[in-house]
């Protein structure tokens, strides 16, 4: 059964399961350590913003940190001055607009999958439009923070770490939990938070 899978593989992707080889052929252990290095130890400015230019994120300042996955359905819809953090995962009909932050291990995937009768299996897919996740200027989600499809995270909103974010959040407001709900604020004039 592995072998038949491997097999069938093998054909659908041309032949050849291995980077290495479709790439250039087998690195040496020079490049490997390059490489090695390049990808675990080169969380810095310079550094992600190459790796966001390689991706093809063409606007100013685009970040991207080691490890990330970020598969937009529009590379443009990643604005200028985003940074993503390490091993971020960012998928579907997804707008990051300018200034924001996205931490370590962050989750956000629009749309979803749905069960199917006809299947008997989460083969369907739901509403795009519905599904469609927008984070404005400025937002903060910090470590491990999940968004759910369908949400929009208002402008300099702060999503602490490990939250799940299921509803629209507002501008200025900070959130928390499992669901995420509103424990403060920032007041956009002084910069304090406000708890409570």
């Amino acid at each position: 059964m592995m072998l038949s899978f491997l097999e069938d593989f093998t054909v659908q992707s041309g032949g050849d399961m291995s980077v290495q080889s479709k790439h250039g052929g087998t690195l040496s252990e020079e490049e490997f350590e390059k490489f090695t290095l390049y990808l675990h130890a080169s969380n810095n400015r310079e550094d992600d913003q190459e790796r966001a230019r390689i991706l093809g994120f063409t606007h100013e300042g685009v970040r991207i940190a080691p490890g990330a996955i970020v598969r937009p359905n529009d590379k443009a819809n990643i604005h200028a001055h985003v940074y993503i953090g390490l091993h971020a995962y960012i998928n579907g009909d997804v707008t990051i607009h300018s200034q924001v932050l996205i931490g370590p291990h962050v989750s956000i995937v629009a749309s979803n999958h749905q069960y199917s009768p006809q299947d008997d299996c989460f083969s369907a897919r739901s509403d795009e439009v519905k599904g469609r996740v927008v984070i404005e200027h400025g937002a903060w989600l910090t470590s491990g923070v999940v968004v759910t499809p369908g949400c929009t995270l208002g402008r300099c909103s702060l999503v602490c770490a490990n939250s799940v974010v299921t509803t629209d959040v507002s501008a200025y407001a900070i959130v928390a939990g499992s669901p995420a709900r509103q424990i403060g604020r920032i007041d956009r004039d002084t910069g304090e938070y406000h708890w409570g």
